[in-house]
């Protein structure tokens, strides 16, 4: 500052302050993401935050969950958090009781519900544990207040597409011509089965000194594992050599039908061995 002084090059009207002295302070903002069975956790705990850490959550009382949800409430009023709604993903939803069922009807009328998914493959059948029917077995209160999506009967482009997706996924290469014969192998049987042979496969191809799974591939780990029509037809033909076998009242699955049953792969059963046609 002298220095400029005696130079000359501050303007008249610049007025010089002295520099600040003492400690220098920072305040500045910390956001935190945590869910509310995090808060429910934190202040069950003698711990606190530490108990997030430990693993053992224990047992969480009904009155710190109120006060959890009322502090939750204060804040969102003040603007001091934001509640994101998480999704919960409920697989076969049809083995849920009727208190399970009871206990989701009560969330979702909650104001910090997350978004729940149902997924099932059932269609009117019996609520479990009671003796009302109702549509895939879900209480009827519950459903009114579902979204329920449309779903359509795949195709043999969408069975090729679908394990196309999970080839890339399991990081195995296809044949075009041997994808193309495991999507009719999941048309005439079930998806599920498909993309286990598709893993078999790759060892097969792997043992074959090869990076590419092959038609024969596919062959050969069709003929090594059953899907369930064609081993039901095997107990049909020799269930009684087994040791315990009451096939009287047993329902066969029903096969799938579609659209496309001229380009299915036909699948033979004799007594000696599974041999497969591809139709051409």
């Amino acid at each position: 500052m002298q220095t400029a002084q005696d130079l000359q090059i501050l303007g008249v009207q610049t007025k010089l302050l002295p520099p600040p002295s003492g400690e220098l302070q920072k305040r500045h903002q910390v956001e935190h993401v945590v869910t509310l069975h995090d808060m429910d956790v934190i202040n069950s705990r003698s711990q606190g935050f530490l108990a997030l850490f430990s693993g053992e959550t224990g047992e969480i009382s009904q009155e710190v969950r109120e006060q959890v949800d009322g502090k939750i409430a204060l804040w969102k009023e003040e603007n001091r958090c934001q509640i994101n709604s998480g999704v919960l993903f409920i697989d076969e939803c049809h083995i849920l009781t009727m208190e399970a069922f009871s206990f989701l009807n009560r969330v979702l009328e909650s104001e910090i519900s997350p978004v729940i998914i149902f997924a099932t493959n059932r269609g009117i059948t019996k609520i479990r544990g009671t003796e009302y029917t109702s549509p895939f077995g879900i209480p009827m209160d519950l459903l009114d207040r579902m979204l329920i999506i449309s779903t359509e009967q795949l195709d043999l482009n969408d069975f090729q597409n679908i394990l196309k997706l999970r080839c890339e996924e399991e990081d195995v290469e296809f044949e075009q011509k041997a994808l193309q014969f495991l999507a009719k192998i999941a048309e005439q049987t079930s998806m599920r089965y498909a993309m286990q042979l598709i893993t078999v496969s790759n060892v097969i191809a792997k043992r074959q000194k090869r990076n590419t799974v092959h038609m024969d591939d596919i062959k050969k780990a069709h003929d090594l594992f059953l899907d369930v029509g064609r081993s039901v037809d095997i107990l049909d033909k020799i269930g009684g050599e087994y040791m315990f076998h009451d096939g009287a009242d047993f329902e066969k699955p029903k096969k799938e039908t579609h659209a496309k049953a001229a380009s299915k792969a036909k699948v033979e059963v004799n007594e000696n061995k599974v041999r497969i046609d591809e139709d051409e």
